[in-house]
């Protein structure tokens, strides 16, 4: 998801909820304790130089029980993040604290924010010798002829 969306949808929300991969929700009292720009500068197995930018959310959760985040106060969060910092319209990326820091893409599903799990990829898969995946066989459709069948014999 990227920013611009979050913006939109911070617009039409009375409440802002984040809800964790397994459905749970981030407690209510939570802090955004940072939004910037996280960039990445590497070289993948391949040798291929790489730069990725993303926008980026921590949350935190505190011993403060009465905060509530209003929507209208992260999008002045945002807007200042962007008049100050110069970002761009980029994908998001959230940090939370678990066991240890999680790193999350983001969803809406019309009434709260998604946590996403993320995975790691190979970027270079051509060239650091990674097989193709297999297509899986229907062997119903395995042509018949010179093979062995249930009590013919030949196993």
């Amino acid at each position: 998801m990227k920013l611009s969306e979050v913006k939109n949808f911070l617009e039409t929300l009375e409440v802002v909820n984040f809800k964790l991969p397994d459905g749970t929700l981030v407690p209510e009292h939570f802090h955004v304790t940072e939004v910037g720009v996280v960039s990445k500068h590497f070289i993948d197995c391949g040798g291929t130089v790489r730069k990725e930018y993303k926008a980026n959310f921590q949350l935190w959760d505190a011993n403060d029980f009465e905060h509530r985040l209003k929507p209208g106060k992260l999008l002045h969060i945002i807007n200042l993040s962007e008049n100050m910092l110069g970002m761009e319209d980029l994908e998001i990326e959230v940090e939370y604290q678990s066991h240890t820091i999680g790193k999350y893409a983001l969803d809406f599903d019309g009434k709260d924010f998604v946590l996403v799990n993320m995975q790691t990829a190979c970027l270079a898969q051509d060239a650091c010798g990674i097989p193709a995946d297999r297509q899986p066989i229907n062997l119903a459709q395995l042509p018949t002829a010179n093979t062995c069948t249930p009590g013919g014999g030949c196993c």
